[in-house]
């Protein structure tokens, strides 16, 4: 296996490189912050950096921090009514994972201060009025996910050139970032020549179904979104794409790990971890209104030439060169 790293400069919240001094202090009271994600705790191994971010800045669980946390086992018809529970707590922050919660979060209160973690597009999605100027009660970082929609597409046309059908899988059930996601992910296959099938799979029954409506368009290569459906099923999504001799793309390591061809986007353990930061400096006195939205400072190229030979494919140099690490 050979591991290398790529950074790229991104980030427009500077003020957060350097952790505050927010040692725990004896007799320090017990700060109750608020977690809402949208999928299963256990399949969020990322969330892992919250709790790294905040033991860096002093924090420690059952100490001097209680973390309240709230998932909705990936049925996010259920965030809304989880973001309520936690509201009605009064944390001093909450701490919301990717898009659907973080507006579900938003929706729940105007006064408790919010961190959203990862999401896709934070303006489009009318969580901040700008990266910038926040305003409101919503800060955080940004994945820039859907401007690597279409990154991810063109790395597959490098890996599987000849592959001119492409099928995109996505869950509308993930309403706000996943139609961002499409969308970018469309126009990237129209800019391309490609000819895109989008199919869709809002649960764990359907995914079986949407590798049969491939079969029947014919796909030649599939570009996954970035979802928690699809990471709690990504052992078999990976399966039915190399039985079906599908080379795949996804924004998230676990794909690559599952057997997925090609993985590139944002390093989210790295958001999560950095998400702590503005905890801290919310807990300090800090508005969100007046803490600019971080976006990404690092992007990952996974390659696993394993899933490369049984498709019979030839990766270019010049993509392995680019690639942070290579699986082998």
């Amino acid at each position: 296996m050979i591991d290398r790293r790529a950074f790229i400069s991104g980030i427009t919240g500077g003020f957060l490189a350097a952790p505050p001094g927010a040692a725990a202090q004896p007799g320090r009271k017990v700060t109750q912050i608020g977690v809402l994600g949208s999928t299963r705790a256990e399949d969020l191994p990322q969330s892992e950096g919250l709790r790294h971010g905040l033991r860096e800045r002093g924090y420690v669980e059952g100490q001097n921090v209680v973390l309240e946390y709230r998932w909705a086992q990936g049925r996010f018809e259920r965030l809304p009514g989880l973001a309520a529970e936690l509201a009605a707590l009064k944390p001093a922050v909450i701490v919301a994972f990717v898009t659907q919660a973080s507006l579900a979060a938003k929706k729940s209160t105007s006064t408790i201060p919010i961190v959203m973690v990862a999401v896709g597009d934070p303006v489009a999605a009318g969580l901040v009025a700008s990266l910038t100027r926040p305003g409101g009660n919503v800060t955080g970082n940004s994945s820039n996910s859907v401007e690597v929609a279409g990154k991810s597409i063109e790395i597959l046309t490098e890996v599987a050139p000849e592959r001119r059908r492409v099928a995109i899988l996505w869950n509308p059930a993930n309403a706000v970032f996943q139609t961002q996601m499409r969308k970018e992910s469309e126009a990237a296959s129209r800019r391309l020549g490609l000819q895109a099938h989008v199919i869709a799979a809002n649960d764990a029954g359907t995914i079986d179904r949407t590798f049969q409506s491939m079969t029947r368009e014919r796909v030649e290569a599939l570009a996954i979104l970035p979802d928690p459906l699809f990471i709690a099923e990504r052992a078999r999504i990976a399966a039915l794409a190399a039985k079906s001799r599908l080379p795949s793309v996804g924004g998230l390591r676990e794909h690559e790990e599952a057997g997925s061809l090609v993985t590139y986007g944002p390093d989210f353990y790295e958001l999560y971890r950095r998400a702590a930061a503005y905890v801290d400096r919310i807990l300090q006195g800090a508005k969100p209104r007046d803490l600019p939205v971080e976006q990404p400072t690092k992007f990952e190229l996974v390659i696993n030439l394993k899933t490369a030979k049984a498709l019979g494919l030839t990766v270019p140099p010049s993509l392995l060169a680019r690639a942070d690490q290579v699986i082998e």
